[in-house]
């Protein structure tokens, strides 16, 4: 399968878009009045976690195969 230059431009740009966004809305949910319990870290700030983490692996998973697939294409720099 071949991506052409354009595509991967495309996947650069969302493994970047996801670490713009992603972690501003961590640190918004880590803010939030429901993250905590009596200092004790709530299920709201778990899940919430674990999404922003599974995001950011797949965000950089696809900025990689982005990056990839730019220096795939033969005879461009």
């Amino acid at each position: 399968m071949v991506i052409t230059r354009g595509w991967a431009v495309f996947l650069m740009a969302v493994g970047v878009w996801t670490w713009v966004i992603w972690p501003r809305f961590g640190l918004a949910i880590y803010a939030d009045e429901r993250s905590f319990d009596g200092g004790t870290p709530t299920s709201f700030l778990w899940v919430h976690a674990l999404l922003i983490g599974a995001s950011l692996i797949i965000g950089t998973t696809v900025g990689v195969l982005g990056v990839r697939a730019w220096r795939a294409v033969p005879g461009k720099p």
